[in-house]
């Protein structure tokens, strides 16, 4: 099966890079009239290369001069193979130094030399260029091919160096297409007939035709028509390809280069990161407080503050900052990228995303091994036990960096090392959830003591106060399963709880009832019954009896003995059923009683579903006859 690399290069000016791609492949990549009248590349260029039958390349050519090193690194970014090119003529240069640099910081983790223009160097001078060059690729983390004498007039060395990068794409890792789809833009064109069409190299995923693509972080979004791989036309892309993806619905404007397409929710944008960042031992000053520097993470480049974990990381030194950005990107866990300085640009670092969306508070970042570890379980269990609400299970493939093929596995395994538990879609921590089952308890402790008379709290009101949602309500759940509390009704009360007056309240409600059996029919108001109060509330002592069932509230504040209601009631209804319906001036007539105490128990009557009105006339239901004959 053939495998997907990506081959970038790297290396000074008018060290011969394009011309030495065109020589392995027979592309020019200087597209723009500008860079072949000066003979020198200014923006990204593009080829392709079959490798030994086994590796399909796409290479990527960049900009050597260093007015250009911004468009070297938004090529080199998501690069799988380094193809670093010295001139035999002038040997290592200060682009050379400062790509190295770059190649490095991205965490490119293999790559070959190319030492071109072998044809005008002698053998002895070609030998010194060699060992200095060496010299200088064993101070970098990338594994190197020796380096390889070539000439793109004479054809020398092409096929060394072609079995050179083979065995480079070999150890380069393996791209997986059961991930989330990404990839950052490069560049955005209109072609007649094809629309918008934004290309790039897909970093993750896979993208098929159809499929609906958001550009982030502008937001816009469109269709894509029809996909187009090393200029040939694909139903899907996978990754490790360069893409042109053409697209319905994108507006031109509404993307360039720094955009980054997605077609999965996980995404979002964020304005702070927190990251390792690995200053080089050449960096002109410690990294302090507030330094102002410039970003390169994908093809974007913005302006951030640094926020270092402690004062101030040395040159030569690592560690922990925060980066706030005036301008927001996409990132994910375990993304590399390149670190400048704000004024004069030139490359001072790198650095390794190790939370692309870290929280307000603190404003610095935070120390955590497992976080920022290779270890994925432990990462996972790391994030969620560091969030008091723990972590939704979608965000975990962006946030923690976690394959999202290989997601449920890690969720399963994070989870058989106890300390988190799952609770609906969110990873949360055990003591997290102590904490809110304590929280509920102490919530309905507190409405008891200060609602004496209430049957309970709203359980709407008990989730409201447990966040996240989804985790309050589990822990209501659980508490109901374990009988520590009982809903009923819309209430929920501590076990045990039972609603009772002090006695005080017992004198003013005893008050209370004496004067509802004396109203009989007319019952009282609550304005009534504060009058002959003897003390307390008189609203929640009557709302206490109607739940007891001692009362009944007819409308908003007339209470009735409910003795006296029901006869009353029945009375009327027996009256509708004699008559085969009734209006209010027939049943005033007949109970003895006034429109001001009718019309509330006839609309109670309405209420209750003993009685349906047409126009001013009450006729009995079904369930009205049944209560008429009720003992």
């Amino acid at each position: 099966m053939t495998r997907h690399v990506v081959i970038g290069t790297a290396g000074h000016v008018d060290h011969g890079k394009s011309a030495l791609v065109k020589a392995l492949t027979g592309i020019d990549t200087d597209r723009f009239p500008e860079e072949q009248r000066r003979g020198i590349t200014i923006d990204i260029g593009f080829a392709h290369l079959q490798l030994d039958g086994e590796y399909r390349a796409s290479v990527v050519d960049v900009p050597g001069h260093e007015d250009f090193i911004r468009n070297m690194v938004a090529g080199a970014t998501g690069i799988d193979v380094a193809l670093l090119v010295v001139a035999a003529d002038e040997g290592v240069m200060p682009q050379t130094t400062e790509h190295l640099a770059i190649l490095d910081a991205l965490g490119i983790a293999t790559g070959a030399v190319a030492i071109t223009k072998a044809d005008l160097a002698d053998p002895d001078w070609l030998e010194l260029v060699r060992a200095d060059v060496a010299e200088r690729l064993a101070a970098t983390a990338i594994r190197w091919e020796p380096p390889v004498a070539v000439s793109a007039v004479t054809g020398q060395g092409l096929d060394q160096l072609r079995a050179s990068l083979a065995r480079s794409a070999a150890r380069a890792g393996v791209r997986l297409a059961d991930d989330l789809f990404r990839m950052p833009v490069d560049r955005v064109f209109s072609l007649p007939g094809a629309g918008t069409v934004i290309t790039g190299t897909t970093w993750s995923g896979s993208v098929k035709v159809g499929d609906q693509v958001s550009v982030l972080p502008e937001g816009a979004s469109g269709r894509v028509r029809s996909i187009q791989v090393h200029g040939e036309s694909r139903e899907r892309a996978e990754p490790g390809r360069r893409t042109a993806l053409a697209m319905v619905g994108l507006e031109r404007a509404a993307a360039g280069r720094g955009s980054v397409a997605v077609n999965d929710p996980s995404w979002r944008v964020t304005s702070s990161i927190d990251i390792t960042l690995s200053l080089l031992p050449t960096a002109p000053r410690p990294m302090t407080q507030r330094t102002r520097l410039r970003l390169h993470l994908g093809t974007a480049e913005v302006i951030a503050r640094l926020t270092p974990e402690h004062e101030q990381i040395a040159p030569g030194e690592t560690g922990l900052a925060r980066l706030r950005l005036e301008s927001p990107v996409i990132a994910r866990w375990g993304d590399r990228g390149v670190l400048r300085s704000y004024s004069p640009m030139t490359t001072i670092g790198g650095c390794l995303v190790v939370d692309p969306w870290p929280p307000s508070r603190p404003r610095r970042p935070v120390a955590d091994g497992r976080r920022q570890g290779s270890d994925s379980v432990e990462r996972v269990r790391g994030f969620v036990c560091a969030a008091p609400d723990g972590l939704a299970i979608g965000d975990l493939a962006v946030r923690a960096g976690i394959h999202a093929g290989q997601r449920p596995a890690t969720v399963q395994a994070a989870l058989e090392r106890s300390e988190i538990v799952q609770v609906g879609d969110r990873l949360v921590p055990a003591a997290a959830l102590e904490r809110l089952r304590r929280e509920a308890l102490e919530a309905l402790a507190t409405y008891h003591r200060t609602q004496p008379l209430e049957p309970g709290m709203a359980l709407e009101l008990l989730r409201q106060s447990l966040r996240p949602a989804v985790v309050g309500e589990h822990v209501v759940a659980e508490l109901q399963r374990s009988g520590d509390i009982v809903s009923e009704g819309g209430r929920t009360r501590l076990a045990g709880h039972v609603a009772s007056l002090s006695t005080q309240e017992e004198k003013a409600g005893a008050i209370l009832l004496q004067a509802l059996a004396s109203a009989g029919a007319e019952g009282r108001t609550l304005a009534e019954l504060t009058a002959g109060s003897v003390g307390g509330s008189v609203e929640r002592i009557a709302e206490y009896y109607v739940r007891q069932g001692t009362a009944i509230r007819v409308g908003q504040e007339r209470y009735y003995q409910r003795e006296a209601l029901e006869r009353l009631a029945k009375e009327a209804l027996a009256e509708i059923g004699r008559l085969e319906g009734a209006t209010p001036a027939q049943l005033r007539d007949k109970l003895h009683i006034s429109r001001k105490y009718l019309i509330p128990l006839l609309e109670w009557l309405d209420l209750k579903g003993f009685t349906v009105r047409s126009a001013d006339v009450r006729h009995l239901t079904a369930a009205g006859r049944q209560y008429v004959t009720s003992a």
